[in-house]
């Protein structure tokens, strides 16, 4: 596992260890006491990158047209 702390990671870079956590705990090939510990952070890389979509979903506007046709911004809503 990488020593790097996580919240100096990017999303990239935590959501890639994530999925290598995942692969190294479905061949099952780790002692119990290493799957423990590779769970763990996988657990807190989950929750960063969760943290990482819920902030980049408040940034993300949609464009609209005003009735004269002028360009505006407002908060997107997916629902």
């Amino acid at each position: 596992m990488a020593d790097d702390k996580i919240e100096n990671m990017s999303f990239e870079q935590a959501l890639e260890e994530l999925e290598n956590i995942v692969t190294c705990l479905e061949r099952g090939d780790a002692p119990l006491d290493e799957s423990i510990d590779i769970y763990e952070r996988g657990a807190k890389l989950k929750q960063y990158c969760e943290g990482k979509l819920k902030a980049a979903k408040l940034k993300v506007d949609k464009i609209v047209l005003e009735s004269d046709g002028t360009p505006k911004t407002e908060p997107f809503d997916p629902d």
